[in-house]
């Protein structure tokens, strides 16, 4: 537990290792959070990254889903931390960009912003 927060393995995983930060008190999506709670999860992500650095993982995914429309199922914030390896998915290129697969490549140095 990290102050306001705790940290649990996802149970449908994207890749091993895959936790959810989640606020202790109900907070129904990421603007919700107070600023203690934001802090504590920022203080969860960067000691797991950390862990999985000593592991020889250096790449991950960060995310919040915020609103049925944005992908959220459960009605209480929490973050993503998806740890990524090489070759666990054949072409990343895009990476959060993928929750809308027609959106998720584009061509590098085109007029479209990240």
């Amino acid at each position: 537990m990290f102050g306001s927060v705790a940290v649990f393995l996802d149970g449908y995983p994207v890749t091993a290792g895959h936790a959810l930060i989640v606020p202790l008190a109900h907070r129904r999506d990421y603007f919700d959070l107070t600023l203690e709670e934001l802090l504590d999860t920022d203080r969860a992500l960067t000691t797991l990254r950390d862990e999985f650095v000593r592991t020889g993982v250096t790449d991950f995914n960060i995310g919040w889903n915020s609103g049925a429309a944005a992908g959220q199922t459960i009605s209480h914030a929490h973050c993503h931390l998806i740890p990524r390896r090489p070759g666990d998915m054949e072409d990343p290129t895009g990476g959060v960009r993928g929750v809308i697969p027609e959106k998720r490549l584009y061509a590098a140095g085109s007029s479209m912003r990240a």
